[in-house]
Parts: C-alpha cells; sequence; structure tokens
C-alpha cells in the first residue's frame, strides 16, 4: 500500500501536533506556514511564558469549554491533557504546575514549547515549506492537495489548522474559514472571545492602571435579566474599560453583544456581607471622624477607587465623616458591593485570546476530525466553532484536535 501523504496548513499548535501524529503514524507529510517562523502565536501566549496546557482529567477540561464541549469528548479522551504533560516531558521539557492548574515550562520561556514541537517535526523527517495557501483541489467531493501562488501541490490528506481571526500579526488572518467555505462548510458567527470589554461609565478612565484582586463579578443580560457569569478572581481597569483574567472569562458569556446589554457589577468586598461591611465603614468613621470622607477610606478602598466610589454614591467627598447619615452611608456600602460598569462593546477581535466561531462542527466527524462534505480534509485546533476559558484549555483544544486530525489523515487512502 502506498505512502499516505498529508499536507497540513498551518505551522500553530494543532498544526505541528497533527503534521507529528500523521509522521508518527507512517505518513509523508508537509506543513506549508506562510509565516518565516513556526509556532508564532504560540510564541506569545502566557505573555511569553506559554500555559501549556491544564492539569486535569477530561470531565473538568469539558466543564470549562464553552462551544460545543461534547464535540470533543473523543479527541480529549484520546489525547488527555495528562498526555499533553507527558508528551513536553518525554521530550526534553520539564514543566511545572501553577495556581488553577495551568502548566507552564519550568523555564518560562514560550519559546521552549515552540523548539520541542518544531524538534518533534524535524525528527519525524516533516518537510517544513514557508509558503501561502491560496485555496485546496477538490475533485468529485473529495480533497487532492492544495494551490499555491507558483504550483500546486497534491496529497490523499489536507489538514486546515491556520487558527482563527485574533493576532493577526502572527498570521491568524481567517484563512482556514475562507478554504472551508469554499469547501461547502458553513461558518457560524466569527467573534471575539477571551477579550477586554470596553465600557461606557466616564469614570473608568480615571480607574486605569488599577488593579483588583478577590473581587466578584457578575455579568447580568438586562435583555433576559439572567446572570451569564459569576466568578470571583482578578481584573483590572484601563482606559477603555475592563480586562483581567475574570473578564476575559466572562466575554466568553457574552455572545449577543450590544451597547448597553451587558451590565457587569463588581463586589469589591467579597469576604463582607452587607451588614458586616457598614460595621467596618462606622469604625473607620468613628476613627477619622472630624476627618472628610475622601481622607477616610484609605484603610478600605485602593487610593484610585476612592473618588470614583464617594461621586457614585452622591456625596460630596468634602463632608465630615461625624455628620453623615446613615442613608449616605448604606449609599457609599452599596457602591462598594456593587461597583457598576457599563459594557459597550467588545475590544477587536485582534486583540482577543482566541476566536468564538468558525467551522460547523455539525459536518465535522468528531471521531476523526474529518469533513463529512470532502473526503480527506480534516480540520484542527482554533479554525474549529470551540473555545474555552483562559487557563491552557484552548491549547489543549488544539493538541486534541490536531492528534487526532493527523492519526486519522495517516490512514487516509483517498485514491482507491
Amino acid at each position: 500500500m502506498a505512502e499516505t501523504k498529508v499536507i497540513v496548513i498551518g505551522a500553530g499548535p494543532a498544526g505541528m501536533m497533527a503534521a507529528g501524529a500523521a509522521a508518527e503514524n507512517g505518513a509523508q507529510v508537509a506543513i506549508l506556514e506562510k509565516n518565516q517562523r513556526v509556532g508564532r502565536k504560540l510564541a506569545i501566549t502566557g505573555k511569553g511564558r506559554c500555559n501549556i496546557t491544564n492539569y486535569c482529567d477530561t470531565d473538568d477540561f469539558i466543564a470549562h469549554l464553552t462551544a460545543n464541549p461534547r464535540f470533543l469528548y473523543s479527541a480529549v479522551n484520546r489525547f488527555t491533557c495528562y498526555d499533553t504533560v507527558a508528551f513536553f516531558e518525554d521530550r526534553g521539557l520539564r514543566t511545572k504546575v501553577e495556581r488553577g492548574n495551568r502548566v507552564f515550562p519550568e523555564s518560562d520561556k514560550a519559546a521552549d514549547v515552540v523548539d520541542t514541537l518544531y524538534d518533534y517535526l524535524t525528527d519525524l523527517g516533516v518537510e517544513i515549506y514557508h509558503k501561502e495557501v491560496k485555496g485546496l483541489l477538490i475533485e468529485d467531493g473529495v480533497v487532492k492537495g492544495v494551490r499555491l501562488s507558483d504550483r500546486e501541490m497534491y496529497a490523499d490528506a489536507v489538514i486546515i489548522a491556520c487558527g482563527g481571526m485574533s493576532y493577526k500579526a502572527t498570521g491568524s488572518t481567517g484563512d482556514g474559514y475562507t478554504f472551508a467555505k469554499a469547501a461547502g462548510h458553513n461558518i457560524t458567527p466569527l467573534l471575539p472571545s477571551l477579550v477586554p470589554l470596553t465600557a461606557d461609565d466616564k469614570d473608568i478612565p480615571d480607574l486605569q492602571g488599577l488593579s483588583l484582586k478577590n473581587v466578584r463579578l457578575t455579568v447580568t443580560d438586562t435583555v433576559t435579566d439572567k446572570t451569564v457569569y459569576c466568578e470571583t478572581g482578578e481584573m483590572l481597569f484601563t482606559h477603555f474599560g475592563i480586562s483581567g483574567p475574570l473578564v476575559l472569562s466572562a466575554s466568553a458569556h457574552m455572545r449577543a453583544m450590544s451597547p448597553g446589554r451587558y451590565t457587569a457589577n463588581i463586589d469589591l468586598k467579597t469576604a463582607l456581607d452587607f451588614d458586616t461591611l457598614d460595621k467596618r465603614v462606622l469604625r473607620d468613621f468613628a476613627e477619622f471622624t472630624n476627618k472628610d470622607l475622601i481622607n477616610a477610606l484609605g484603610k478600605l478602598l485602593p487610593k484610585k477607587l476612592i473618588p470614583v466610589v464617594i461621586d457614585r454614591s452622591g456625596i460630596d467627598p468634602h463632608t465630615k465623616c461625624n455628620v453623615l447619615t446613615a442613608e449616605q452611608r448604606h449609599a457609599l456600602v452599596n457602591c462598594i458591593k456593587q461597583f457598576t460598569v457599563r459594557i459597550r462593546s467588545f475590544r477587536p477581535i485582534n486583540e482577543a485570546i482566541v476566536t468564538h466561531g468558525g467551522v460547523d462542527v455539525k459536518d465535522v466527524d468528531p471521531r476523526t476530525m474529518e469533513s463529512k462534505l470532502v473526503k480527506g480534509l480534516y480540520f484542527a485546533g482554533e479554525v474549529l466553532d470551540v473555545d474555552a476559558y483562559t487557563g491552557g484549555f484552548n491549547l489543549q483544544i488544539a493538541y486534541s484536535t490536531g492528534r487526532l486530525a493527523g492519526e486519522s489523515a495517516a490512514a487516509a487512502q483517498n485514491n482507491q
């Protein structure tokens, strides 16, 4: 039987894992990458440290997916988070587990992750061409290869693994969606996910650079009057609105975005209920009884927040603590327990960590990652309509789907 020829479009984490898996299973493999370096987006993930995966079991992993989790059961069971750690460790990359089960290279260098994958491919004899794919070659419902600017390349199987629309400078310009659409696939609406949010409130820019820990962020859909997200953690204010881990995760639940549709409420003192916080404020006022309110909250709130909270509570900042009424104090406590941010929009998709939406999974076989419409055509990674929270989950999607696509493609004999 002739050796299967496999072409992989894209040398990101999904593409490199797919190429390696296909080569390990006896295929002759070529990767086509339009950048001059492999793994460009991977090299900047996790602020240059690369959160490789999340050290959790499959059920926990599936629980962190925000789009089409059932579709990924086969892929993730076939190549688990633990398998990913073993994969890198076996190839000499030492790893460590940090808060939230996040796995990082011990060196804290994303470049070491890219190098490990690159060495994996070269050791297996995978050919890497820095060429831009212009389109697919499809005849009678069977993929035959790809079209480049100067020639055609033929193969028994083609794996589309060229990412989404985020971080365009790294080459994620949506090419995979174009190829998939040309092959007859439906592309679900493309939205930014794990992305900062802009705010309508005029006082938010005054808080720029302020980072908050142990706060509770609750996001409400004002149209349905339902809470779409509520978690405790870290966030920060920016010149345009809000960002940080809590906000990025919340954005994954805000699909039908329009100005004013979503309201974010921040509980700045999660450890204290309203009454307990009220008593705490009373004690502070007793200590600073003859001081202006603006100078009496330093023990309770970060300096930048004090004038904003006072302004929102409707109190003159120069009111003496000893003349504040219970009603004014309650208004102040309420602002601390429910600091409201009116969400206007997502930041641009280019600033998103991942793209929500993509190739409709209804037309992809979850057991193989093969197209149900075109024989020999496979998909892996962000190009699919699958995404997850931050914490290494999206990279694991790339490895698991890439691994499955590569193994499946290696078995393809489309010329039969």
